[in-house]
């Protein structure tokens, strides 16, 4: 029997149990995935851009979307996507908010600072008024890269579900539990080496993780799912992305179709790098290039992506779009046909 017939014993005992066991030669044992269990945790939440932004809290990177946006919030941005100043704001409010990620987010039980320390309004406030209108230069962080799929979805009831998943390397470990269908993810390599780091490997620890989707309520009520796979470009994909719907007040196809930024961390520079889709404007390249950003265009980018979007409006009526860059869709399935 499996899941369907034994819940979770269908996989965390028996022969997925006995088959992870072997395939690890007990690295992982049938007690250690026995034990294992979730944690029900209360969500990071920030009042934002007109709504209340839902997403992961700690050990996910979920925080930094909201700390974006509230930070970039206080800007006093332009309306107007053609404006330089609407991009050079939203880089600069991202890295404001990301570059310490990589000295404080592990297993919120090692963590020295809570969701709570993260989201203070006075330290938004603090990198917000730390922004000017030259690229700014902050430490950047280190990358965790990944290989994840998003979806979200919406019944006819109301019901949202933002969903993410993820083997972190393509088929993750690359160690596969005999015949039963079980590819072990690859996760643990989101752990420090550094001894003393808050995300330091340890047994019976969470590593560090980019998993970030975000659900939105306004007065209470459900009125969007939106989130990206992409690794670190999650909160600045889904940032972006929310900025374009609330700030600017773009429906979801038109933002979907918009073009895109990414910052890579990988290089060893602390200043601020954009890559911008060659879609982007010419005044917003040249414009960024002149506020102190090192600009370089790229073709329409897959892995910038895919965004899913369900937005809901206050009359009730669901708006769907899916993502341009890549090979996905948005359905509706009307009377379970």
């Amino acid at each position: 029997g499996g899941i369907a017939s034994q819940g979770r014993n269908g996989f965390y005992a028996g022969e997925v149990a006995a088959a992870i066991e072997a395939a690890t030669d007990g690295w992982v044992t049938a007690d250690d995935l026995y034990s294992n269990a979730p944690d029900w945790v209360q969500p990071a939440r920030l009042d934002v851009l007109g709504e209340t932004a839902w997403t992961v809290p700690p050990n996910s990177q979920g925080y930094i979307t909201l700390a974006t946006l509230a930070i970039f919030e206080q800007l006093g941005a332009p309306d107007r996507f053609d404006d330089p100043d609407y991009h050079h704001l939203l880089i600069e409010a991202y890295r404001a908010a990301a570059w310490d990620r990589e000295l404080h987010l592990a297993d919120p039980d090692a963590m020295t600072v809570s969701t709570e320390d993260l989201l203070h309004p006075l330290r938004l406030g603090e990198r917000a008024s730390a922004i000017t209108s030259r690229a700014g230069v902050w430490p950047a962080p280190n990358p965790l890269p990944g290989g994840t799929a998003y979806m979200c979805t919406l019944d006819a009831a109301g019901m949202g579900v933002s969903l993410m998943q993820s083997n972190f390397h393509g088929i993750g470990s690359g160690v596969s539990a005999g015949s039963t269908g079980v590819w072990l993810h690859s996760r643990g390599a989101g752990f420090s080496l550094d001894a003393g780091h808050p995300n330091e490997l340890a047994p019976g620890k969470r590593p560090a993780h980019t998993l970030a989707p975000s659900l939105w309520t306004s007065d209470g009520a459900l009125s969007m799912l939106l989130g990206s796979r992409g690794g670190d470009l999650q909160p600045q994909l889904v940032a972006q992305l929310a900025a374009d719907l609330l700030h600017l007040g773009m429906d979801p196809a038109h933002a979907q179709a918009m073009p895109r930024w990414a910052l890579d961390h990988f290089g060893p520079g602390v200043a601020s790098a954009p890559a911008l889709e060659d879609t982007m404007p010419a005044a917003v390249v040249d414009g960024l290039s002149g506020r102190g950003h090192d600009v370089t265009t790229v073709p329409a980018q897959p892995a910038w992506g895919p965004v899913s979007i369900i937005r809901i409006t206050g009359d009730g009526v669901h708006h769907a779009a899916a993502d341009p860059r890549i090979s996905t869709a948005a359905v509706v399935v009307v009377d379970g046909t």
